[in-house]
């Protein structure tokens, strides 16, 4: 709809009322302006999405994409929406998402993708939680596609104001909506309460150097590269990473709902072979799923991943064993495990802080148990060391990044010695927007910290692990996620299920418990020994023995919409 022309003159042709139309001299952020020259260039032509795996696949362009975005952005200016605008965004389909926050973007708009309720989910319960959200968040406006444009009425109920987005069609917009670098572009949802919500503002000019840090990190190829993803769109990863950034760069993409990856874990690998994938990404607990079932198949030729050359493995912690568990089962489809670029990122950096050098796979460093608890040092040792912790090399910030490790006074500490992660660049976010008011994210010099504890190696980062999680016992640190390693290592708990809680936080008496999910929960004879055998993987993890281990159903462990454990929330699961 819009034709860019000139390289920086940022001219604007208005197509939608035939002819030749007429030319705008148009100040737009860089990131509108690469999303409408892409879109409308052979890029937009060329490359697209494809959705409705695997009922009904359905393919548009980039182009075709961005033709919806202006008529429904010219709906959205029709209807009232004022630049800078914050607008919500509540549907299912990728299909409908896309030009969705697209027209946002083109009316000058900021985009908040909404939490999705449950089968499970309260919806009073999350009507209040989303009021508090939209509240927050100054939002006028939502936009509703399927499923949940059935929740219409909920919303009624409550005053909340909203459009459907398969109703949203008006004239397309002449040119869009002009807006500088430091507007918002992006309030991204943190992962914590819903009751207390939190929401990170990025910018057109975070966004734009994120996106293409990334580009530029992982070698991105538009003329080749096939992403696959079944992300949640409301988690930064999915709705920067594997949205945003192929829309913005013209990079084709199949993307499917975590519905359906949970539904049938194997259409990950399926949708690889058969659209050829290159890039994909996942938290960790995703590949340790796909791992166990790969190596069930029967068929050697069931799959084909021999076209892949980027599983991103980030969003969580990482554990070893599971990417050798998954690079194992995918060997004899073709997946070479130089493939696996492990990953950091956070929602306060936009997305990417540090990606592992491409196409090196797995690299882990190796260090003393006793420096690292009791020293804060990371001290190397031979991966065959007893004891030993064995930590991902997390690669060099992304361009555009820098990361300093700090102790608790500020001090700058050196390499190998470990402390507050620090970040600062063009890609971190000024603030935060709580139900409090706005909550400034850096300090006087530009310093945000990520509240992760880790240090530098080679120039490469290591997280340790999130300070507040860390248990202190004996004047040792120790790690949950080498607990919940060891407790995950025991046959019958459930992959990615276990959480290390820490218990009498900050007193001489800090202890800790282990809470797991196991579909033998039932069977307190299985679940006795379940209890017994994590008690003792645990001790000879990490020499002390937990408090107590609880063994509850599968999905009784409080998660984030995002699917991320929450250990501070399970702690209540633990009986004093």
């Amino acid at each position: 709809m819009f034709r860019l022309i000139g390289p920086t003159g940022i001219a604007i042709q208005d197509t939608a009322r035939g002819g030749g139309g007429s030319f705008y001299p148009l100040r737009m952020s860089e990131f509108v302006n690469t999303m409408v020259a892409t879109a409308t260039g052979a890029g937009g032509r060329d490359k697209g999405i494809t959705t409705g795996e695997p009922a009904a696949a359905r393919r548009r362009t980039w182009a075709e994409v961005h033709e919806e975005a202006a008529r429904a952005a010219g709906a959205l200016v029709a209807g009232g929406t004022a630049p800078g605008e914050a607008i919500a965004v509540l549907a299912a389909d990728p299909a409908a998402i896309a030009p969705a926050v697209q027209a946002v973007w083109l009316a000058g708009g900021s985009a908040t993708m909404l939490h999705q309720p449950t089968a499970r989910t309260d919806l009073a319960e999350w009507a209040g939680d989303t009021i508090r959200v939209l509240s927050m968040i100054g939002a006028k406006l939502v936009l509703l596609g399927s499923p949940f444009d059935a929740l219409a009425g909920v919303l009624d109920e409550h005053g909340i104001a909203y459009r459907k987005l398969d109703e949203l069609d008006g004239e397309p917009l002449a040119r869009p909506v002009e807006v500088d670098e430091d507007a918002t572009a992006l309030l991204q949802l943190t992962s914590g309460s819903t009751a207390d919500p939190k929401a990170v503002r990025i910018t057109h000019a975070n966004l734009m150097s994120n996106a293409d840090a990334m580009r530029q990190a992982a070698a991105l190829d538009t003329s080749v590269d096939v992403m696959i993803s079944w992300l949640p769109l409301f988690h930064d990863m999915g709705m920067v990473g594997f949205l945003t950034v192929p829309m913005l760069f013209g990079i084709e993409l199949v993307k499917v709902t975590p519905v359906d990856f949970l539904a049938r874990p194997t259409l990950w690998p399926d949708l690889i072979s058969r659209y050829r994938g290159t890039i994909t990404a996942a938290p960790n607990f995703a590949y340790a799923i796909a791992a166990r079932r790969m190596s069930t198949v029967d068929d050697d030729d069931a799959f084909d991943l021999s076209t892949m050359r980027l599983a991103l493995n980030g969003a969580e912690p990482i554990d070893p064993a599971s990417v050798r568990a998954f690079t194992d089962a995918g060997a004899r489809f073709g997946l070479r495990p130089e493939c696996v670029m492990c990953a950091y990122g956070m929602a306060e950096a936009t997305l990417a802080v540090a990606f592992a050098p491409v196409f090196t796979g797995l690299a882990v460093d190796v260090v003393d148990a006793e420096q690292l608890e009791a020293g804060h040092r990371a001290v190397p040792v031979p991966e065959d060391t007893p004891g030993a912790r064995a930590f991902p090399l997390l690669g060099p910030p992304v361009p555009g990044l820098e990361i300093q490790v700090a102790d608790e006074r500020g001090v700058v500490l050196g390499e190998r010695q470990v402390g507050q992660l620090r970040l600062r660049g063009e890609a971190v976010t000024p603030g935060y927007l709580t139900v409090d008011g706005p909550l400034a994210t850096q300090d006087a010099e530009g310093w945000l910290d990520t509240g992760d504890e880790g240090y530098v190696v080679d120039g490469q980062v290591v997280v340790c692990g999130r300070r507040k999680d860390v248990i202190i016992m004996g004047g040792r640190n120790i790690y949950p996620t080498d607990i919940e390693r060891a407790a995950t290592a025991v046959e019958g708990v459930r992959a990615g299920n276990a959480v290390a809680v820490r218990l009498d936080a900050g007193t001489k008496r800090e202890r800790f418990a282990v809470v797991v999910e196991s579909r033998s929960a039932d069977d307190e004879e299985v679940a006795a020994g379940l209890r017994k055998e994590i008690s003792s993987r645990v001790v000879d993890a990490v020499g002390l023995r937990p408090y107590s281990v609880v063994v509850l159903k599968p999905g009784s462990l409080p998660k984030t919409p995002s699917g991320k454990l929450r250990r501070s929330a399970a702690a209540s699961l633990v009986t004093a």
